[in-house]
């Protein structure tokens, strides 16, 4: 019981998320760091569009997620194969904003670690409500 709540489905996507958050902005820095490095191409994270996609075919399939609340219940095959995604990095190669080739634009780079901060925040809130929300109902809700 302990671990269907510990590892559920939920747990499983904010971790993620998180981990791709933190992914992102080493790629941010990493793009900053070598603004003005000749022929450096930027790189990006992509990972809430691999997560949409996989939570739209999850639930296009219309399987109802089972929970096993007791040891002696018969197993549950693993209900949550399409959410197993990971974050990928890829290198833009196909443009270029200067004429040293390089293609990062500070600006926007800048505009990408603030809004990446204020969703590894926002995950990060999402995890403690989930464990908080948890200890209430160990303490009985108090």
């Amino acid at each position: 019981m302990l671990n269907s709540l510990l590892q559920s489905t939920q747990v499983s996507i904010l971790e993620k998320a998180l981990s791709a958050a933190s992914l992102r902005h080493k790629v941010i820095s990493n793009n900053i760091a070598n603004v003005n490095t000749p022929k450096f191409k930027k790189s990006e994270v992509s990972f809430e569009n691999q997560l949409a996609a996989a939570m739209d075919a999850q639930n296009s399939s219309k399987a109802t997620l089972l929970a096993r609340t007791n040891e002696r219940h018969l197993p549950i095959p693993n209900q949550t194969s399409g959410l197993h995604i990971e974050p990928e990095v890829n290198t833009i190669t196909t443009t270029s904003f200067r004429s040293d080739d390089n293609n990062v634009d500070i600006d926007s780079e800048m505009a990408g670690m603030a809004k990446n901060s204020i969703y590894y925040n926002a995950v990060a809130d999402q995890i403690s409500k989930y464990y908080s929300n948890l200890k209430s109902v160990i303490n009985g809700g108090k």
